[in-house]
């Protein structure tokens, strides 16, 4: 199964399965005879129930979840949208592979296999004011690269990223998906003062006027990254794969709001992990309709706010996998 143009992915996106309604059942009996009162563990027995029912069993386990971290370079960096130098993406890319970055904690300790996959950081992006940052062929590489990276034996995918600029990439495909000004999605980023927010507005402002009219993964092709569309093919993969995602912050978000423009209930096999301190993610996620589970004030991006919470989705799995019934239990309910 691959694709060779946005249309071909488009086609897959269109083809990709649904949950399983028979284990969805099963869940639902399960939970429903658990030894607890009815609900009484909240969203945990709904975050059960729906990982159950994309897995296709009604009582399974999460043993091999995945993290994978894509890095891209932006010509917009040129333009002074970020506090820090095109530089620190390779930078960073070593410190992500030797251990060292706050992404390789979290995984370890949630015990996740993590890789990390740089695209071509030696040649930015264009710089999307003035011609589409990627070709149709490019964006078409990049997410085969998100595509191919994901480990058909894992159980649980978390996305991230790394790229100076992607903020202002996000916000200008976010504002070209959803609509309004350019300041309802510019945020401060990597800690831009105020004059770097208002070129960030600017630059936002004029890709997606330049961009206009596009469909979702042609401006995921126009305004995007190489890291950002990587990581909307992995979320792509993982649904052909029946895996569940747990979806980070902005960047990772606008990525996969590229899918759910392109096919209305794309994401429907993803969770929001958290709300970041990125003012605009919130709203992203209130047009992807997803509720995050944990709100910790981070705005690291690269799967962190995601990866803290794979222990979270596990409990949940846990619960209703592990727990006895009232039966098992020999535990009277009447």
């Amino acid at each position: 199964m691959t694709f060779s143009d946005l249309a071909s992915f488009e086609l897959l996106l269109k083809q990709a399965p649904g949950p399983d309604g028979a284990a969805k059942e099963a869940a639902l009996a399960r939970n429903a005879q658990l030894t607890k009162p009815a609900g009484s563990l909240g969203r945990l027995e709904e975050i059960g129930i729906w990982y159950a029912s994309w897995r296709g069993e009604g009582r399974p386990r999460i043993t091999r979840p995945q993290v994978a971290i894509f890095a891209g370079n932006h010509g917009i960096t040129a333009r002074g949208v970020s506090a820090f130098p095109v530089e620190v993406t390779v930078q960073m890319v070593a410190n992500f592979e030797h251990g060292g970055a706050a992404i390789n904690q979290l995984a370890r300790n949630a015990g996740a296999v993590m890789s990390v996959h740089p695209i071509e950081l030696e040649r930015p992006t264009a710089d999307f004011t003035q011609a589409p940052a990627m070709s149709e062929a490019e964006c078409v590489a990049a997410l085969m690269v998100g595509w191919e990276a994901v480990d058909p034996q894992s159980d649980l995918l978390v996305v991230g990223e790394m790229g100076i600029g992607n903020t202002t990439s996000a916000a200008a495909l976010a504002n070209a998906l959803f609509g309004g000004a350019a300041s309802d999605w510019v945020g401060r980023g990597t800690g831009v003062d105020d004059a770097g927010l208002k070129i960030k507005e600017e630059v936002c402002a004029a890709g997606v006027a330049l961009h206009a009219g596009k469909s979702p993964l042609e401006i995921l092709a126009a305004l995007g990254g190489r890291e950002v569309a990587a990581m909307a093919g992995a979320i792509a993969r993982a649904r052909h794969l029946r895996i569940p995602v747990v979806l980070d912050g902005f960047i990772c978000c606008a990525a996969a709001a590229v899918l759910e423009k392109t096919v209305s209930g794309a994401l429907d096999h993803c969770l929001a992990g958290h709300v970041s301190a990125e003012a605009a993610h919130g709203a992203v996620l209130a047009e992807l309709g997803k509720e995050p589970l944990v709100a910790m004030g981070l705005r690291l991006g690269e799967g962190s706010g995601a990866g803290l919470v794979i222990p979270l989705v596990k409990a949940a799995v846990e619960c209703l996998s592990g727990m006895a019934t009232f039966a098992e239990a020999g535990v009277s309910v009447t």
